[in-house]
């Protein structure tokens, strides 16, 4: 095998791909990339058994085709140190790896490509396009919400869900709720619902650029692929099954503020100071003209804030995690909020006063 290309041409394939390489396993062969040469074509394939990447590239064969694995880190770090511009060419000579770009010369270890594991073919059963724009708003509305490394090993994910011309993510853990749905009028999709892990949402935020290109979807029984021009992201499912979240929807809310977001946003991140580090209480009090935000910790600090507010209602207390709250206003994008509230045991409805699109349940704390 011997091929050539631009340092830019492969750095970017190489940091799409560098996402899925496991950091801490005990089989070495994780911690490679593989590189597949084929005619004019490079394409580099990494995967920690959980989730897959593919990325492509433009090459010069001088050589062979074939295949061999590199180690990630360092063809990653040796490619970054190189100046912008340099032609890098690769080389295969027995189990070694030759990089050479103008007086730069480096030689890396390889592991066989036959050892390399391969996720499985399979055919996705549900099957949608939609704009990475969507599918980033999708995600970013509510990824906030996943319990991370809890028992209820379903909850450590998202639920992706489709039904008719509607597509749904949904995630909680267990002390809050976020859902967000997009309407494609284009799409009649089966009623279908998977949970991608924890791991595979975030690789796939950073993965995609809030722009308006399509991006291929593919559901299966146990994964989800992504296909780009650029690149192919394959994640396993999470084999369990999602809380019927509809049936913790307060229903008895009859109290609604209405109210400016970053006004808001800012009385609660002032307050949140002097909350409890451990358990970021608030205590938020609504009464007819003021909403009184109050924070204390073991300390005996105290914190006020008051909002101007119009809530023609009787007076209500509630306690709440304050960071619950501070996600959810930095997840809607309208500069109107609305709350609709019950009691002071009741889980609160926060809304983006116009879009409508992504629904928040905050649980309230005792205080």
């Amino acid at each position: 095998m011997k091929f050539s290309l631009n340092r830019e041409l492969l750095l970017k394939p190489l940091l799409l791909v560098s996402g899925a390489v496991e950091r801490k396993s005990t089989l070495p062969i994780l911690g490679n990339i593989l590189l597949d040469v084929s005619e004019q074509s490079l394409t580099l394939i990494a995967t920690d058994l959980e989730l897959e990447m593919v990325s492509y590239a433009v090459i010069d064969n001088q050589g062979e085709n074939g295949k061999i694995t590199v180690p990630a880190r360092k063809l990653l770090d040796i490619c970054k140190g190189l100046p912008d511009g340099a032609l890098i060419t690769f080389e295969t000579d027995n189990d070694v790896i030759k990089i050479t770009s103008n007086r730069s010369k480096y030689s890396l270890s390889t592991l066989s490509a036959a050892d390399f594991p391969n996720i499985e073919e399979w055919k996705g059963d549900v099957e949608f396009k939609l704009l990475k724009s969507e599918l980033l708003r999708l995600i970013e509305s509510t990824h906030f919400s996943m319990a991370n490394q809890d028992v209820r090993y379903y909850l450590n994910g998202m639920s992706i869900e489709t039904e008719g011309s509607e597509i749904r993510s949904v995630a909680t853990d267990g002390h809050r709720l976020a859902i967000c749905k997009i309407n494609n009028e284009s799409l009649t999709l089966p009623t279908r619902q998977v949970i991608v892990p924890r791991k595979g949402i975030l690789e796939i935020i950073r993965l995609l650029d809030p722009v308006d290109e399509e991006i291929q979807v593919y559901l299966g029984s146990n994964h989800i692929r992504i296909i780009d021009s650029e690149f192919s992201f394959t994640s396993k499912l999470v084999d369990g099954r999602f809380p019927d979240y509809r049936r913790v929807l307060p229903r008895n809310g009859d109290k609604f503020l209405h109210t400016n977001k970053e006004n808001l946003r800012q009385l609660l991140s002032r307050a949140s100071i002097l909350s409890n580090e451990k358990f970021k209480g608030v205590r938020l009090n609504f009464s007819n003209t003021d909403l009184k935000i109050t924070a204390n910790n073991p300390e005996q600090e105290q914190a006020e804030e008051i909002l101007e507010i119009d809530f023609p209602y009787e007076e209500v207390e509630i306690g709440f995690n304050v960071n619950y709250v501070l996600d959810v206003l930095s997840a809607i994008k309208d500069s109107e909020v609305k709350f609709t509230l019950a009691d002071a045991n009741s889980s609160v409805v926060i809304e983006g006063e116009d879009s409508g699109e992504a629904l928040y349940v905050v649980m309230p704390m005792r205080l």
